[in-house]
């Protein structure tokens, strides 16, 4: 099993459960984005990275965006994985934010993120739960 870091930010709650349901699958450990910085990152086997879809489908700005900008050039050959809840359009933000990670080095789980809209029902807290525990099985 790796070490597993949970690296979230949520404005409504719906990211946040979903975080919950990953680190719980993943038995691993949260890190608010604020905390989370290249020496952080490397003393974690993976990291499973959540953020909503903010404005024209991007990652919020204010912390988030930062916060992963910072890691890019620490994210070469690292395990990851994306999730995050959305409430319009259709997801391309997390196809953005896979690409832009598969670019910076990181090996994606899956190859995709996991994406929910609106409140996680069981089913995707389930999802949830799963990627954890494939990505700290990997």
């Amino acid at each position: 099993m790796s070490k597993v870091a949970v690296v979230f930010w949520s404005a409504t709650g719906n990211t946040e459960t979903m975080a919950n349901c990953v680190a719980e699958g993943a038995n691993g450990t949260i890190v608010p984005c604020g905390e989370m910085n290249a020496a952080k990152l490397a003393e974690f086997d993976a990291v499973a990275f959540g953020c909503p879809a903010m404005g024209a489908e991007q990652l919020e700005e204010s912390e988030f965006e930062p916060m992963f900008s910072d890691l890019e050039g620490s994210l070469n050959g690292k395990k990851i994985a994306l999730f995050g809840s959305y409430g319009w359009g259709d997801g391309q933000w997390m196809r953005d934010w896979v690409e832009r990670a598969q670019g910076d080095g990181a090996q994606v789980l899956n190859g995709e993120g996991l994406i929910c809209n609106e409140a996680p029902d069981d089913d995707v807290q389930a999802a949830c739960r799963k990627l954890g525990a494939d990505l700290a099985a990997w």
